[in-house]
Formats: structure tokens, C-alpha cells, sequence
């Protein structure tokens, strides 16, 4: 008899650790690098949980509690010819390294012409939604994408964090891989294709609107639009996957057929790569727009620790509705 049993589920925690344990298995320059990685921990959320017992402390290293320097070991480790996969324990420590980040790894390769490439790749955690506080839930991913030379990675499904993570840790210039905490617990089918750094997936296809997004705002978006389905705006949904390198030409083909534009986004409205997607849009396909591009994002406020007004913080299905809505009560 065929087996016909559903295809089995993984969380997208699993999905980053598996990719995590085949590039150490396929290839020794990969090593991993930051607070606490090691077993019996794992991490702070057990992504790399058990790594270290199988490949030792020599390629999966316990750091000090110092995000300089452990972005700065592995900017030395990529320019020595190895493959680091830095954790910044939480997005927020950022600032603490960005002058590694932003002035070394992103800048080395430009500036040596070619010559010295910075193959690393710096993991990092987005608590926003966990009750974790101001300082540990700041989605900070417009910092990044303003700076030439790195590659920003929000995955949303298992199959592909884990595709992406494969492409960030292959590449040879710096890539931050974002991981926003709510969505490792997320589960859904892991299967083997491949996903090159740039390229946007539709997740839902549809002729009236589309939602412009990426990670776990990608489910909230699905959540809506199939809510809509039956009698209001039939709503695409484009995950971009990858805000640096982005895939414009994506955006615009999929604006350019629904004619109404969302840009859905967890980090604050104000500044946000939403902003940067809106004049995107809006610069390319003036003359095709029935209604004006709007964004979605939280609000500009430090994000709170009681769980009622994080709610109210953030963005959510309600507010995302709203402006479909609106953007669709414009034109025939």
C-alpha cells in the first residue's frame, strides 16, 4: 500500500537548528560562536541545543557575555578563512556591535577590492510579543538595511529559515538571519527547496490588494486575507524573505496587477523598512495606483511589558484588515 500519512511537522526552531547542524557536518570552517550556545543550554532558546555535544567546543564556543567582541571574533574568524555563525543573544543588543558590523564586516570586502570577503553570518532573536520588555522586543531591521554590504534575512516558514539560513551561512559577504521568538514554536511541513538570498514567495495569490511583508506577520496576513476570502477583497500576500538583497522586481509585478498596496511590518511605522517599500511602490507605479500605499507596523513607543497594551503595541490582524479596507475603498 503507498504511504499516504500526511508529510510530518517541524517547528521553525527545528528547521534553524537542522540547517545549523548539516552546514557544521558538511563543512569544517563552519564554527559557531556566542552566549551560552553550548549544551546543556543551547541558548537562550535552545536553537543550537545539542551541537555542541556532537561537534565539540571547538566549532560550537561558549563567548563572554560581550556582543563586541564576539562580533569582532567573528569577523577575525571569517577573514581567517572559517565560516562563523555569530548569536547576538536579542536584536536590541545590536547597538553594542554595530560598529563591527556596520564598519568592518559590511565594509571589508568594498574597501579591499574584492579581495577579502566576510563570510559570517550573525543570528539574532526579536522578542516583540513574549512579555519580554522595551529592551529585549525591538524589531531594529531598518538599521541594517541601510547599511551597504549586508544581507538581511526574516524567514516565516521552517522550509524556508532553514533554505535561507543554508544560503546566508554559503554566501560570502555578512548576513544577519532574524529570528523572531513567536514564530519558532510555528510548525509547518520542512521539505529540501532550495532559497536564493532576494527572491520573494507569494504565499497567497490575489487580485485586489497586495500585503507586502516577512516573518511571522507573513501568518497574519494569511490570517486575513483567507478571513476576506469569502466576501470582501481577494488579498495577495508576498512574503519578501530577504529585505537585503530585495527582490523590487517582485513587489512591483505583484502591485502592478492588484493596482492597491499594505506594507505589514512588526517594527515601529516611523523609519521602518515600510517606509522604504511605500516609496518603492509608489515612485515606480504612480500612475497604476487606485489608492495610496499604507503601512502597517507599531506603534512609536518603547514596547511595553504588560501583555494588554504590547497588544495594543503591536500589529495585529484588526489593524491590518482596517487598512485593506481602506486602500480598497479607493477605485472600482
Amino acid at each position: 500500500m503507498p504511504d499516504t500519512a500526511a508529510p510530518a511537522e517541524v517547528s521553525v526552531r527545528a528547521a534553524i537548528t537542522r540547517a545549523l547542524d548539516e552546514a557544521l557536518e558538511a563543512d569544517d570552517t563552519v564554527v559557531l560562536l556566542g552566549e551560552d550556545i553550548a549544551d546543556p543550554g543551547g541558548g537562550v532558546f535552545g536553537v543550537t541545543k545539542g551541537l555542541s555535544t556532537k561537534y565539540g567546543s571547538d566549532r560550537v564556543r561558549d563567548t563572554p557575555i560581550s556582543e563586541q567582541a564576539i562580533v569582532g571574533a567573528a569577523v577575525g574568524a571569517a577573514l581567517g578563512g572559517l565560516r562563523p555563525v555569530a548569536e547576538i543573544m536579542f536584536m536590541d543588543f545590536l547597538g553594542l556591535c554595530l560598529d563591527q558590523l556596520a564598519n568592518h564586516a559590511a565594509k571589508l570586502r568594498y574597501m579591499s577590492g574584492g579581495l577579502t570577503p566576510v563570510p559570517m553570518v550573525l543570528r539574532t532573536a526579536v522578542g516583540g510579543g513574549l512579555q519580554v520588555g522595551a529592551q529585549h522586543s525591538q524589531m531594529l531591521e531598518s538599521w541594517l538595511t541601510h547599511v551597504p554590504g549586508l544581507q538581511v534575512v526574516v524567514p516565516s516558514t521552517p522550509t524556508d529559515a532553514r533554505a535561507l539560513l543554508h544560503a546566508c551561512i554559503s554566501s560570502d559577504d555578512p548576513a544577519v538571519f532574524i529570528e523572531q521568538v513567536p514564530l519558532l514554536q510555528r510548525r509547518g511541513v520542512l521539505d529540501d527547496t532550495a532559497v536564493a538570498l532576494g527572491v520573494a514567495d507569494i504565499k497567497r495569490a490575489g487580485t485586489d490588494v497586495t500585503v507586502v511583508t516577512y516573518g511571522r506577520q507573513v501568518h497574519d496576513a494569511l490570517t486575513v486575507a483567507e478571513s476576506l476570502a469569502a466576501d470582501g477583497p481577494d488579498v495577495e500576500v508576498l512574503d519578501l524573505r530577504c529585505l537585503a538583497p530585495l527582490d523590487e522586481d517582485a513587489v512591483l509585478e505583484s502591485v502592478r496587477r492588484t493596482r492597491r498596496a499594505v506594507v505589514l511590518h512588526e517594527a515601529v511605522v516611523t523609519g521602518g523598512f515600510g517606509a522604504e517599500l511605500a516609496a518603492l511602490i509608489s515612485e515606480a507605479l504612480f500612475g497604476h495606483l487606485l489608492a495610496p500605499v499604507l503601512r502597517v507596523g507599531a506603534v512609536p513607543a518603547p514596547l511595553p511589558y504588560a501583555k494588554n497594551l504590547e497588544s495594543l503595541a503591536l500589529p495585529g490582524p484588526e489593524r491590518l484588515r482596517s487598512a485593506i479596507g481602506r486602500v480598497t475603498s479607493y477605485g472600482g
